[in-house]
């Protein structure tokens, strides 16, 4: 569970300035009218607040200070005086927008204290596409109010478990193709059980599908014709700056051979790194497949590009761009916004969720990204793995443009800057395939 923030009614707007909105609160304990124990555990989730998503829940006593979490649920102990109390349950939208519950309660000494267990599975969500082997993480720190001895998973109702001494998974599971329950569970120091049920669908790797004709380019950053420049369109009000330099490395590095990119930005400069990689005019369908490696800190960065380009028979070239933009964080893809002699190369925000700053620093992450087109360059957009995680797309956009390149087939690959102020950033890639077919 997120931390709580104690706040004295600065972030959320007083009790009398809520309005009631009962319907968008499920409190799953206490109980309308329940005489509990003290403390006792509070469990309670939100769906919207006035038709805007939630920004925060939290909660107060009579009229006591607010606690908030910011989170769309909520699962704590609170402790307070015996006697009768109301209990507010509250929410935000993230447009200011409150909520509140009325729960009325009696706290006895008489009564037992709730029992609290904080499991929480960070990875993965609920309903994810998972390849495997996929990463499981977990943490707890009580289980029905027992330290954390132990946790583990199990699959379906598989009688093997994996368990390790810890109030933490951090872990590698494998499991069989198919929708299966993954089971995330924990053990108390005097023997309390605890489990947390997660829905999963375990689908084949994209290179696992790729049919026999297929045509791979491997190790593509091992290329010599590296080049890097200035993305003009970058920045704010034309005053970026960048430069950038690229060669191999030996460390980090998962083949021996990887490359690294050095950007120099200002103002949210970016700079773009590309190489050709042969020519094909006819090839239609793609898969996109290397590693990625940030060293700490990433704050400077705010998105990363992975680009594709290709000319077509008819001169014209498609342009697939594809970037995890953390500014709206979300994975975004390029169209042409006119025609291929009049063209407007825009950005369009897809569905899927991506945050540079959420991905890890000093380890490698395995992208892969598959997109086709149909003979006048309209790109079909269709998924993206992210660690053996996957996001479905399925989009199609226009996406040729009359640029007067030779036949070519070219990779980019950006950084952009997330800062006014000079800075400098570094990444590395490896392993960097081109499928196409």
């Amino acid at each position: 569970m997120k931390a709580l923030y104690a706040i004295a009614l600065a972030l959320a707007v007083s009790t009398a300035a809520v309005c009631t909105h009962a319907q968008s609160i499920s409190v799953g304990n206490p109980g309308s009218g329940a005489t509990i124990g003290n403390p006792f555990v509070l469990t309670a989730t939100a769906s919207d607040c006035y038709s805007q998503p939630i920004a925060a829940m939290g909660y107060s006593i009579d009229y006591g200070d607010t606690t908030a979490v910011y989170a769309a649920s909520i699962n704590t102990q609170v402790s307070t005086s015996l006697g009768y109390h109301v209990l507010h349950v509250k929410s935000w939208g993230n447009q200011g927008a409150g909520c509140v519950i009325d729960v009325p309660i009696k706290v006895s000494a008489y009564a037992p204290a709730g029992l609290f267990t904080d499991l929480r599975v960070i990875q993965p969500s609920a309903g994810a596409k998972l390849v495997s082997p996929f990463t499981l993480k977990a943490s707890e720190t009580m289980c029905q109010s027992q330290p954390i001895a132990a946790m583990g998973y199990s699959i379906d109702d598989s009688s093997n478990t994996t368990a390790v001494y810890s109030s933490s998974l951090n872990l590698k599971a494998v499991s069989p193709l198919g929708a299966h329950i993954l089971h995330v569970k924990s053990w108390g120091t005097s023997g309390a059980a605890c489990v947390s049920d997660v829905p999963v669908n375990v689908v084949p790797s994209p290179e696992s599908t790729l049919p026999s004709n297929a045509i791979a380019v491997n190790s593509i950053q091992t290329l010599t014709n590296w080049r890097g420049e200035s993305d003009e369109a970058t920045g704010t009000s034309g005053g970026a700056s960048t430069s950038g330099t690229t060669n191999l490395a030996t460390s980090p590095s998962l083949s021996g051979r990887s490359r690294t990119f050095v950007t120099r930005y200002s103002d949210y400069g970016g700079e773009r790194f590309y190489a050709s990689f042969g020519a094909d005019t006819w090839a239609t369908h793609f898969l996109y497949d290397g590693w990625f490696y940030l060293p700490s800190p990433s704050t400077n960065i705010s998105n990363l590009e992975f680009d594709m380009n290709q000319v077509m028979a008819n001169g014209q070239t498609v342009i697939y761009g594809f970037q995890c933009d953390t500014w709206s964080k979300t994975w975004d893809y390029t169209a042409n916004a006119g025609t291929p002699e009049q063209f407007s190369d825009v950005w369009i925000h897809s569905t899927a969720a991506c945050d540079v700053h959420t991905w890890e620093t000093n380890t490698w992450h395995h992208l892969q990204i598959s997109y086709a087109r149909d003979g006048v360059g309209n790109v079909t957009y269709q998924s993206v793995w992210f660690d053996n995680v996957e996001q479905d797309l399925n989009v199609t956009v226009p996406s040729a443009f009359a640029i007067g390149w030779s036949p070519t087939l070219l990779t980019n690959f950006q950084v952009d800057g997330m800062t006014e102020e000079p800075a400098t950033v570094t990444a590395y890639a490896d392993k960097i395939t081109i499928y196409r077919w």
